[in-house]
């Protein structure tokens, strides 16, 4: 069943693809794909209308405004997204996207537009999780090939001393409901994802709480806009227009808007 999921997914950018070639005939405007996972919010999600929403979301659409350009999203799986990016289904990806050294040796990276580190999620009952350490022996959710997915079980790789067991999710709210049902200690996930569950979203802030920081678990990390690697005519793009909106005070009036500190 994933397997024709993967495939209907990417049917959908290509077909989307097609569609905006046609559009760039009629408006003379070039045209451009990018893909997000919309399970990120504030940075990107689904709205109750069905809409594609978010902070990275407007800033996309601002770069195509300053650009003069248009600019499609479409909605990929976190698990084949960089996949599709190397297979040039769409041009870049814009989706909370961690500048790794693995990944630079593949892709190259927009200014950086944010700097998260990792945050224990927990239920506001627990208040034992307060670190990384704190972390042992617990079973522990993450979202499928993020960072902290990564980085947590490199730790738990590279330590006698610590052990966990960690869950991978689709999304990660998948992973803060299987925690709410009991199945789970802990979720660690990007600080500006878990303050948008605790701080502004109604669902969960009375039941959830950020209970401490998983900072050895790596270095702050730079979130940027990808591309292929020696794509600058995407690269050119994308920084013309977030070095414009620092300038004209519009990215600091996003991040007003999506609560992002």
């Amino acid at each position: 069943m994933k397997k024709i999921l993967v495939v209907a997914s990417l049917l959908l950018v290509v077909s989307s693809a097609l569609v905006f070639g046609q559009a760039q005939a009629e408006t003379g405007k070039k045209s451009y794909v990018f893909a997000a996972n919309c399970a990120w919010p504030p940075l990107e999600f689904v709205d109750e209308n069905g809409d594609i929403v978010g902070f990275e979301i407007d800033l996309v659409n601002e770069i195509a405004k300053i650009n003069n350009v248009d600019i499609s999203i479409v909605n990929v799986a976190w698990e084949g997204i960089f996949a599709g990016l190397a297979n040039g289904a769409y041009d870049a990806v814009a989706s909370g996207v961690s500048v790794t050294e693995e990944r630079k040796a593949i892709m190259d990276f927009s200014t950086p537009i944010l700097v998260v580190t990792q945050a224990i999620l927990a239920p506001v009952s627990n208040t034992s999780l307060s670190n990384t350490a704190s972390l042992n022996n617990k079973t522990v959710g993450v979202q499928l090939g993020t960072t902290g997915h990564i980085f947590l079980d490199d730790f738990d790789k590279s330590r006698n001393d610590f052990s966990v067991n960690i869950k991978a999710y689709d999304e990660v709210g998948f992973a803060i409901e299987d925690m709410l049902n009991g199945n789970l200690d802990a979720v660690v996930t990007d600080s500006v994802i878990a303050s948008d569950y605790v701080m502004t979203n109604e669902n969960y802030a009375s039941k959830l709480k950020i209970t401490g920081s998983a900072s050895d678990l790596g270095e702050p990390e730079p979130i940027a806009i990808a591309a292929l690697k020696g794509n600058t005519e995407v690269m050119n793009l994308v920084n013309n227009g977030l070095k414009t909106m620092e300038e004209n005070g519009t990215m600091d009036a996003l991040k007003k808007k999506w609560g992002i500190i």
